[in-house]
């Protein structure tokens, strides 16, 4: 009786112990999933359309779930912005997830250029500025192919004439500003009066040559009456007429003696 017992208990404890270690590996095996899941969801990016904007999102550290993606570096922030859809057509974009930024980079590189392209072709100033602005998004995407890449070197290449009328214009603008308050503190009482007088009179007349150069460069030679098909002929100079040459004056005579011949 003793020993059926302790047999009866030993075999207890036997399958006790067994069930004990067969529920811990469950439990490690459930928590290591947990964890394999929770990684993968972190690496993972989705996008999502709130309010009109296409939001980047990335997963949690968690098995299920996301937020928007908010990188610490500054220029990583303005690549990955909140992007205006703007009537593009995004629906497969956002049922997409990726695992890499790379393949994120690459998906988004043709909403910005389809953004930007129009802007760019445009004749408006604040319309270049936006399209400059999206192809500066995608320049900062660098997962992208070479390719896109391209392409991309391609549209900024588009947009190079703007960039340079618009800096001519600014310079311009910094000739004349100079030029303006040189000639205030020319005629103020200050001790630097003396000073701007001279610098007025050296740099004045090659100041105002290259402040109309280049007023006729933005102004004039950029539109499209600049062209040389458009351009109106110039008018041209009349040549001097001669100057009429006096004729030789015969030599006088010299003058016949007072007292006359012997």
């Amino acid at each position: 009786m003793n020993a059926s017992g302790q047999q009866g208990f030993g075999y207890r404890a036997k399958r006790t112990f067994t069930r004990l270690i067969v529920f811990t590996l469950i439990l490690g095996l459930g928590g290591l999933v947990v964890f394999l899941l929770s990684q993968l969801n972190a690496r993972t990016f989705t996008l999502a359309l709130v309010d009109g904007q296409l939001v980047v999102m990335k997963g949690r550290n968690a098995p299920a779930g996301s937020v928007p993606y908010r990188p610490g570096d500054p220029r990583l922030a303005d690549a990955y912005a909140p992007i205006p859809v703007e009537g593009q057509d995004v629906t497969s974009l956002a049922l997409r997830s990726f695992t890499e930024r790379d393949e994120l980079d690459r998906a988004l590189f043709p909403l910005l250029e389809n953004l930007a392209r129009p802007r760019i072709a445009s004749d408006e100033p604040a319309k270049v500025d936006q399209g400059l602005y999206f192809l500066r998004r995608a320049e900062k995407l660098s997962g992208i192919t070479e390719e896109q890449r391209l392409t991309l070197q391609k549209l900024m290449t588009d947009v190079a004439y703007y960039q340079a009328r618009q800096k001519l214009e600014d310079a311009r603008r910094l000739v004349s500003d100079a030029l303006t308050q040189l000639k205030m503190a020319a005629e103020s009482q200050s001790r630097h009066a003396r000073s701007a007088n001279q610098m007025l009179s050296v740099v004045t007349p090659p100041a105002r040559e290259l402040e109309e150069a280049l007023r006729r460069a933005v102004h004039t030679l950029s539109g499209p009456q600049g062209t040389p098909e458009q351009a109106a002929p110039e008018t041209p100079i009349p040549a001097p007429a001669p100057t009429p040459t006096a004729p030789p004056q015969a030599p006088a005579q010299a003058a016949p003696d007072a007292g006359g011949a012997p």
